[in-house]
């Protein structure tokens, strides 16, 4: 059997769906809300089945021609890294600055990073969607995002 990259792609994501679809049953819940038709395991658990039945259909219908082997000429192992050591950083800024600015400028260094180097473009296609995005999660959905420690320690707050 010859692996494509198709073959690849369907692997990453099943396993990928499999993992959240575990870790997404851990999600504490408040008493009684396991018998309500909707609540907080719904969301990551249905995205996990969606995700995993992609990812078969993916797998299914991959393509088999040995044209589309799996190569690694051309690909940029360095911008991997860096992107993901990226994510890493924003996972620790998280807790010291916070969901917004940690995301602002996680948003800055990504694209940054991929090439873009006008300053407008990158505040413009960073600071809006982090806005909107806080904006829906802290606002409309209420859910708490912590304002990061050196908030705390700064505002007092």
């Amino acid at each position: 059997m010859t692996i494509t990259k198709d073959h690849i792609g369907g692997l990453l994501f099943l396993g990928l769906s499999v993992v959240y679809g575990y870790y997404a049953y851990d999600i504490r819940m408040f008493p009684g809300d396991q018998f309500e038709p909707f609540n907080a395991q719904t969301v990551p658990v249905a995205l996990a089945w969606i995700g995993s039945i992609i990812a078969i259909l993916m797998l299914a219908t991959a393509s088999k021609h040995s044209a589309d082997r799996l190569t690694f000429v051309g690909l940029d192992l360095a911008l991997v890294a860096k992107l993901m050591l990226l994510v890493w950083l924003f996972a620790q800024a998280l807790q010291w600055l916070g969901f917004l600015l940690s995301t602002i400028g996680f948003l800055l260094v990504g694209y940054w990073l991929l090439g873009e180097r006008r300053l407008k473009t990158l505040l413009l296609a960073s600071v809006p969607f982090a806005l909107l995005f806080w904006f829906l999660l802290a606002q409309v959905l209420a859910i708490y995002l912590a304002p990061g420690r050196i908030w705390q320690w700064l505002l007092g707050v």
